[in-house]
């Protein structure tokens, strides 16, 4: 059974700590073989599943050390039915693969949670297209009803909520927004954003933000932005504006690339972990509703462990 969906944790204003650029890590430093970038796949052999666990231990560990929470997304961001079709998975077998993930998370947590850090499991959604560009745009509906097959799948799991990530256009968010709501799992929407600050379908984080809210009834728990540098982003949270507080997690990428690059790119950009670190110490002085912290593209333990000193410390002084 689960055990947060009624009351999640990281709504409070202790920090929480979630993992890094998982598939990066995994392909580039661990070199690992991932079809599509799809790390679920991982699921199908005891050594694969080990290489998963050693990688969420790591993070674990950090939070501990640190006094944090921590979020574990379960590694089924590729997850769903067009990914699933493209790498040979069967919709049987990709109901497994999914309860496997979620599985694997709840015995991390029965391991490790303690009173001092409560670990909180999220099902983690990618998007259906890629998620640096708009391939084939849905509507609302279309996205609920695509993604509510794997949302279904998690609702009888442990998964005390999902999480939707690298999401570049607004109707999916609803979509996916609208099913969880109906399978009555508390979803995180987080949307990435090119260098200007926008979604890649142009609109504003704010505008996305209130249309999701406005469609919704306010169903997201809260709002995050993921696989973009804080360089990109910075200006957009700088307002002071009263929306700003339906933002609670950041997961930055490494570099400072364009998305278009990044796609371009041969080489794994990593960036300067300390200054990254201190990216996010500046947003959490600023935005202390900031709660979820983590990595994505191109960071590795070494960020994450950076973004933990710089934001312990800025805890600390405030």
């Amino acid at each position: 059974m689960s055990k947060y969906r009624n009351n999640l944790p990281q709504l409070s204003d202790r920090l929480f700590l979630t993992d890094s650029g998982m598939e990066t890590t995994l392909v580039f430093h661990d070199g690992l073989d991932l079809p599509c970038f799809a790390s679920f796949d991982l699921m199908r052999t005891p050594e694969g599943v080990a290489h998963t666990r050693a990688y969420y231990e790591r993070h674990i560990a950090m939070a501990k050390d640190n006094g944090f929470g921590f979020v574990l997304e379960s590694p089924t961001w590729r997850a769903n039915p067009d990914w699933g079709d493209k790498i040979g998975y069967s919709r049987e077998a990709l109901a497994a693969a999914n309860r496997a993930c979620v599985a694997l998370m709840a015995d991390l947590r029965d391991r490790y949670e303690t009173p001092d850090m409560p670990m909180v499991i999220s099902g983690n959604i990618g998007p259906r297209g890629d998620g640096y560009r708009i391939d084939k745009a849905m509507s609302a509906n279309e996205a609920q009803n695509y993604h509510g097959w794997q949302i279904g799948v998690f609702r009888d799991t442990e998964a005390d909520m999902v999480s939707a990530f690298t999401l570049n256009y607004v109707e999916e968010g609803l979509g996916i927004a609208r099913a969880a709501k109906t399978a009555g799992l508390p979803v995180v929407l987080s949307f990435t954003l090119e260098t200007d600050g926008r979604l890649p379908s142009g609109q504003t984080l704010k505008d996305a933000i209130a249309q999701v809210d406005r469609e919704t009834g306010k169903a997201p728990a809260y709002y995050m932005i993921n696989c973009a540098h804080p360089t990109h982003f910075d200006d957009a949270l700088r307002r002071g504006e009263g929306w700003l507080v339906r933002v609670r997690g950041i997961r930055a990428n490494a570099s400072k690339r364009s998305h278009a690059e990044l796609d371009e790119a041969t080489d794994l950009d990593i960036g300067d972990p300390v200054e990254l670190g201190r990216h996010y110490r500046d947003l959490r002085a600023r935005m202390r509703h900031l709660t979820v912290l983590g990595g994505c593209c191109g960071t590795d333990h070494r960020h994450v462990e950076q973004i933990c000193l710089a934001c312990a410390e800025t805890d600390l002084a405030a």
